[in-house]
Formats: structure tokens, sequence, C-alpha cells
């Protein structure tokens, strides 16, 4: 008995900004795409608090409450948005071949990607607890609300070194944990965090908790507690906001073999355009993106991915 196959003009792979920008446009185009949204429905702002540098929004949006109105913006436009995982894809022809978590099975002319990127975290149990509510993976979202306030940076790359000086100009100090005694970051980027007075490099050390303080559902980060790696003391810091900055990782393992990866792992696009190395198989947003990071850029890829596929279909007619 064969397989039931849903044949599709554009399947969209990941939501999130790009996602669903590309699901709005798409749909504009007639092009009737199904958007899988995979494992966090609405990408890494739904684990964000308010967001304040997304245009249109000038007293500022929860992160959920902005992915639920681009998400109900797709669906009005027509965009056929589920629930579930892609477990599965070929790219080696057209029409290319998807199968999903839930034993579904298409057939699509042109595919988006858009599954996104992951910041790594330390893994902490108290981290986890204090994800959106201190804790954060990102610099340029999150540090304006800790304007005036003490913070800190983990981490020792280029990276944790730009986070520390933007935030040195916003918080009131910048406390940068580092677990070697030297950083891996670019000599000029180091002397900027060395000579900078609002920065407090914290040497040989490791985050061992962040404490805070939890009312019902409201929690704030108050402090971390750091374990020198030499001496084995600890060391009390009180921070307001704690941010990771130990890099991301692209979600991109369901494409091994399959499209072309830079050596992060990030799907690689011909320069000023979408389209990767198959034709057809566009990518969008951060999964594609390791120097932004921003839901504006997302959002401004994904409709890029959008006209591309559009454009790109209306030549293979």
């Amino acid at each position: 008995m064969s397989q039931e196959v849903e044949k599709v003009k554009s399947f969209i792979i990941g939501s999130g900004p790009a996602g669903y920008t590309a699901a709005i446009y798409t749909s504009r185009a007639n092009l009737s795409p199904i958007v899988y949204q995979g494992m966090e429905p609405g990408g890494q702002l739904t684990t964000t608090t308010e967001v304040e540098n997304f245009p249109g929004y000038p007293d500022g949006v929860e992160g959920p409450a902005m992915m639920e109105d681009l998400r109900k913006q797709a669906e009005r436009m027509g965009a056929d948005i589920r629930w579930g995982l892609v477990t599965s894809v070929d790219f080696s022809h057209r029409p290319f071949k998807i199968s999903t978590d839930d034993g579904k099975h298409f057939e699509a002319e042109s595919v988006i990607i858009a599954t996104g990127a992951s910041a790594k975290y330390l893994g902490l149990e108290s981290e986890t607890k204090f994800r959106g509510a201190g804790v954060s993976g990102c610099a340029t979202c999150d540090g304006f609300f800790y304007k005036g306030k003490p913070v800190a940076v983990v981490g020792a790359g280029d990276t944790a070194a730009e986070d520390a000086l933007y935030l040195s100009k916003i918080a009131s100090k910048v406390y940068m944990i580092v677990r070697r005694d030297a950083m891996r970051a670019s000599k000029v980027m180091q002397d900027r965090v060395i000579k900078n007075p609002n920065i407090e490099v914290i040497w040989n050390s490791v985050t061992k908790e962040i404490y805070g303080t939890e009312q019902g559902f409201m929690k704030a980060v108050k402090g971390a507690i750091l374990t020198n790696v030499v001496t084995g003391e600890d060391r009390k810091i009180e921070v307001d906001g704690f941010f990771v900055a130990i890099g991301h990782k692209p979600n991109t393992e369901l494409f091994n073999g399959q499209i072309q990866l830079d050596e992060e792992g990030y799907i690689k696009t011909i320069p000023g355009t979408t389209q990767t190395n198959i034709e057809g198989v566009f990518a969008a947003g951060d999964v594609q993106d390791h120097i932004y990071r921003q839901a504006i850029t997302a959002a401004g890829s994904g409709c890029m991915a959008a006209i591309e596929s559009e454009r790109w279909l209306q030549t293979q007619d």
C-alpha cells in the first residue's frame, strides 16, 4: 500500500520571524505554503520577555505575543501552519521529499529553511530556571533592560568581548567571567575590554550557580556564585543580568549531507541572496546568519526567501 503524499508548492521548515514572514509572503503570492513549526514554535523569541527593538511596537511587546501576532497574520493570509517536526528531507531531486513526525509525507516544489539557531548555555539548573528572567543569550536583544544595573557576561571569545563592550555603555558595571587566564578574543578586542573602566574581568573562573528571587511566576536574577578553578574558592557577585556568550548552534542536523554548511554548521547561501547550493531550496534567519541574529534581520531574510522562491518557481513553469 503506497503512502499518501501531499504535494505543495512552498514548504517552510521552522517558524520564528523568518519562517512566519516567509509564510506571509508566499501566501500572498498564492503559493499555499505549509509550515511545520518545529520544537519551539515561534523560535527563540518565545523565551524572551519584552522586545523593544522591533519596528511597529512603540511600547515594546512580549516576545511570545509578537510571535503569536506573526503566526496569526500568516494564517490570515492563508498559510497552513502545523505543529510538529520535519524528520527527514531529500533534496537530491525535485520535487523535494519531506517527512514529518506525524507520519505525513510531502513533495515540495520549493523549500524555505528557517530552523534558526540556539544559543549555547552552561547547562546549570539555576540558569534554566532564570532564563528569560535575567539570564539571556543575546546582549543586543536584552541589554537595554539593565540600564544602570550590574551585569555579567560569560565567555572568552570575540562575541563575549563585543557583548561586554556593548553592555558597558548601558550597565553600571560589567563582570566578564573567563574560564582560563587568557581570552580567545582577537587582540584588539581584548585590549578594548581590558582598557574599559566599566568592565572587570574575572579570570580562571566558572559559574557555580545563579541565584535570584521567586514570587509565584515572577523571577529575577540577583547574582551569581563563581568558583576559581585554580584556588577552588567561591566568589559571589551581585548582578541583575547574566549574559551567556559562549556561542550559538545552528539547527541544521537535519540537513547534514543534503546541503552545503560552513565549518560552524550554518547553511551557506549565495551572497546577497537566500539561495542555497540546491536550486529551489532557500535558507532564512539565524540558520544562515551568524552575524546579526536579530528578529528584524530574520524577518527581512524571510521576505527575501519568499520572493526569491516565487521568482524561481516562475522560471520552472
